[in-house]
């Protein structure tokens, strides 16, 4: 015989317990109640910074308007306390980084994670987290530079608007930025120091690199100028495609990771079709090794005459 009290008392039971179970739902969906971690401070970097051990166990840099103020490592630190949040794969570059947060003010690294994120969007593409130390450190002496009144010029100003437009495109916004947020009007040369901070970070390259890269491209362009008598039209597909391959070119040149790849049936085929700029590609090849002492393979002389004659025909035929 079936009691049918119990199975009424215990469908009603199933039914308090999803209501228990929504309500909690609703209060999280729509914040009737906080969940607020609780983190330990490990390091002090200044009044407004500190490095905690996050829930994962990682240590990461944590910034916010006086959540430092008065506390000591070990202290317990509030995450709502926290506006800015830095967590670098890098341990050298995180420890760099804490040592630059406690010498200069907070507001440079959130102006620097400010235009980073800017670019990130624009070139659709991650940045080598580097840039967070070496950005943030170029922007703290350029300002102390401008208070000082030490002007100092950018010597490859025309070259990095002219090979890296995108990235001193991104240089100009984040020279408004600064105005917008520090009332200073930096000259327009820190826009192209800006942008080669970008493109370091872009190629994983370090700043004397960086410097190498555009003079080599340059070098390059000279001969190619030169050799055939001719001005480029800057606004072509076909030198976009060469100043691009001169990029990368430039990059495995100095990594000392350059193409060692022989297709001696294409590489006949092209110095047989393109003689003339085969033959500027013998002065490239004879300037780099005499100037860097470096070498070129069949297959990226190949390459390189390809898109000169792409580009020199171009400007020739206009």
């Amino acid at each position: 015989m079936v009691d049918f009290n119990l199975v009424f008392l215990f469908y009603n039971k199933i039914n308090i317990k999803k209501l228990l179970i929504k309500c909690i739902y609703n209060c999280i969906k729509y914040s009737y109640f906080k969940v607020v971690l609780i983190m330990k401070i490990k390091k002090i970097l200044n009044n407004n910074a500190a490095t905690v051990i996050n829930e994962d166990n990682k240590e990461v840099v944590v910034m916010g308007l006086g959540l430092a103020f008065k506390k000591k490592s070990g202290d317990k630190l509030e995450e709502e306390k926290i506006e800015r949040t830095f967590t670098l794969e890098n341990k050298e570059v995180s420890e760099k980084l804490n040592k630059l947060i406690s010498e200069i003010p907070s507001k440079y690294v959130k102006i620097s994670e400010q235009i980073i994120i800017y670019a990130e969007q624009n070139l659709h593409k991650k940045l080598n987290e580097n840039i967070y130390l070496t950005l943030t450190d170029h922007i703290s002496f350029a300002m102390t530079r401008q208070k000082q009144g030490l002007d100092i010029k950018n010597p490859m100003l025309w070259e990095i608007k002219k090979f890296y437009k995108q990235e001193y495109e991104i240089g100009l916004t984040a020279l408004n930025i600064i105005k917008e947020n520090f009332g200073v009007t930096l000259l327009i040369d820190e826009a192209a120091s800006i942008a080669l901070h970008i493109v370091n970070a872009e190629l994983n390259q370090d700043m004397p690199r960086a410097v190498n890269m555009t003079k080599i491209i340059q070098e390059i362009l000279n001969i190619i100028r030169y050799n055939f008598e001719i001005n480029f039209d800057e606004d072509s597909l076909s030198y976009h495609r060469l100043v691009t391959h001169l990029k990368f070119f430039a990059q495995r040149m100095l990594t000392e990771t350059t193409s060692t790849g022989d297709d001696d049936y294409l590489y006949d085929i092209v110095i047989d079709k393109y003689k003339d700029s085969y033959k500027c590609v013998e002065k490239i090849k004879a300037h780099l090794k005499k100037v860097y002492n470096a070498t070129m393979s069949k297959e990226e002389m190949t390459y390189l005459t390809i898109h000169i004659n792409r580009v020199v025909n171009r400007d020739i035929l206009k």
